[in-house]
């Protein structure tokens, strides 16, 4: 068996994370017992829900172990198997975690699926025909249920999550508005993508500055908004929000440091009807093949390309993790591991 090379989380963030969170090691990789699968990754995915795992505090899920790996999708090809339904070569998603293999007991329910590449390349898996994708799809579909010439709105519209609402979003004949940060990210929203608009946040100081560029990019005001973002951003939305207006929560990145995030006016919610909902994707396991099906049909006919962001190799993951944080991706962050 090979050496096999791990990102542990060494210690907690204080307040925002650092290097020194993480640790790399190399660990010998046990012989397979009856039922289990080897599987080496090619690509590990980086998400922000990670950031939460790192701390200890009450959340949707169980903190992250000291000193073990990081928890992460990966996508791979299976080395070795003792399991009736897997076999050398399958490729196949699973949460093999910030590590180069994984060694998987193939018979728990969801641990490896296999995935089929010869019309959908494996790294979307991680992004657009996987997690980041369905996430879009429950969002849109069941939480804001759009209706034909609605507008929605997405922030982190260029995201791995993102740039599948704004594809699902279109496919169902809403106008389509998206908030990013820099010129280049609203410019690939809207010409790449097929997003009708894209707001520049880096450009507005304010909630208030935010909410004047949302009224000329939704003159018709906004249906319903996708969150990833929170503080200013929601502020400026919410001003913004047509009456009885839905709104999924899929994340609040802008406090993933551990700042509290306040809202300026609540009363809006209750002043425009709103429907206000968080959801946690994992947790509605019976939409994900109805969603992989449309998710991998828009892929596949080049009608969502989204866009990847690669570090290489398993020491980079955490800079690139850091750099996911802070808007430094481009796209889905993947690390790829061969």
């Amino acid at each position: 068996m090979p050496m096999n090379q791990q990102i542990l989380l060494e210690s907690r963030p204080e307040s925002a994370a650092t290097l020194t969170n993480f640790k790399l090691v190399s660990v010998a990789i046990a012989p397979l017992l009856d039922g289990q699968v080897l599987v080496l990754h090619h690509f590990l995915s980086l998400d922000p829900y990670m950031r939460g795992r790192m701390n200890e505090g009450k959340s949707y899920a169980a903190a992250q172990v000291l000193g073990e790996v990081m928890i992460g999708g990966t996508a791979g090809v299976v080395m070795a198997s003792r399991h009736p339904k897997f076999f050398v070569g399958d490729t196949v998603v699973g949460m093999g975690g910030w590590q180069e293999y994984s060694v998987v007991n193939a018979s728990e329910p969801g641990a490896l699926r296999k995935v089929d590449i010869s019309h959908i390349p494996l790294s979307a898996y991680l992004g657009a025909v996987g997690m980041p994708g369905v996430t879009a799809w429950y969002g849109l579909v069941k939480i804001i249920e759009p209706k034909a010439g609605e507008t929605m709105l997405v922030s982190a519209a260029t995201g791995a999550v993102g740039s599948a609402f704004g594809a699902l979003a279109k496919a169902r004949g809403c106008r389509v508005v998206g908030i990013a940060g820099g010129p280049d990210k609203c410019a690939y929203a809207v010409d790449e993508l097929g997003f009708d608009a894209c707001i520049d946040y880096k450009l507005h100081a304010d909630a208030g500055a935010l909410s004047k560029a949302l009224k000329g990019a939704c003159p018709n005001g906004i249906d319903g908004y996708f969150e990833n973002v929170g503080g200013m951003v929601l502020d400026a939305v919410l001003s913004r929000m047509n009456a009885f207006g839905r709104i999924a929560v899929c994340g609040m990145i802008a406090g993933y440091d551990g700042a509290p995030l306040p809202l300026a006016y609540p009363a809006l919610i209750l002043v425009s009807r709103l429907k206000v909902q968080g959801f946690i994707v994992s947790e509605h396991m019976e939409v994900w093949p109805e969603a992989l099906k449309e998710l991998g049909t828009l892929v596949a006919t080049g009608k969502l390309r989204a866009r990847e962001s690669i570090a290489q190799g398993i020491a980079s993951a955490p800079e690139a993790f850091l750099g996911l944080l802070k808007g430094k991706n481009f796209g889905k962050q993947l690390v790829k591991l061969i």
